[in-house]
């Protein structure tokens, strides 16, 4: 049996009070965001003359993560590797037609643009993550300035605290206000001592797991007074 988290639900598992229990149980299992197992006892438990017991095992099935990549540099391409073995559905953005390869990038989408102009037309996505990692700082900066418009899961940005530090400085001074930027994580990843890029891949993706999994973080230097 199927159930939603508003109540609905396709199938059955026998019906009756039993029935309602169970999707009670899976509205709640969905709200956690865990599996878990419902059993019962027909008759101490609910009252029903047929007797005997019955186990139910719940879990909850998330729709897949969207990942918007932008840039498709040395740091871009294990963390998009990463991802999609994390289940994350990737889109690579890049105006870079030598590194938007299917070799460097596979199993992703890959949209050859000027990561501004893409960044426009986007409308957020409460489900959709948002790495940027391009080569220009200015574009970086563009970048979250357009997005941080919209609500997005996550928006990760690559670079140095005094990079950083800069950014909050000028976005202010844009207009950008201090709950938008306490959306954005940066310098981004776990401090984990990473150097390579890959290492540094390692250490994005773990915040990314950790922020999913609802797993409490400190604040990025975005949010430090």
């Amino acid at each position: 049996m199927v159930v939603w988290p508003d109540g609905r639900s396709l199938g059955t598992v026998g019906g009756g009070q039993f029935e309602q229990k169970v999707v009670e149980a899976a509205t709640e299992a969905l709200a956690a965001g865990g599996p878990r197992r419902y059993s019962v006892h027909l008759t101490r438990d609910l009252g029903m003359c047929c007797g005997g017991a019955m186990d139910v095992f719940i879990e909850p099935l998330r729709p897949v993560d969207r990942l918007l990549l932008f840039g498709a540099g040395h740091v871009a391409r294990p963390t998009a590797l990463f991802a999609r073995e994390a289940g994350w559905a990737v889109t690579v953005i890049d105006d870079r037609d030598e590194l938007l390869t299917e070799a460097r990038f596979p199993n992703c989408e890959r949209v050859e643009r000027e990561p501004r102009a893409y960044a426009r037309n986007l409308a957020g996505d409460p489900r959709g993550w948002v790495f940027l990692v391009t080569h220009d700082h200015q574009l970086d900066q563009d970048l979250l300035e357009l997005l941080l418009a919209h609500e997005w899961a996550w928006i990760g940005l690559i670079g140095s605290r005094t990079k950083v530090a800069k950014f909050r400085v000028r976005l202010r001074a844009a207009g950008i206000t201090e709950a938008q930027l306490a959306r954005v994580s940066g310098p981004v990843g776990l401090d984990i001592g990473a150097e390579t890029p890959e290492e540094i891949a390692i250490a994005v993706l773990a915040e990314m797991v950790r922020t999913r999994r609802g797993v409490q973080r400190p604040p990025g230097l975005l949010r430090l007074p």
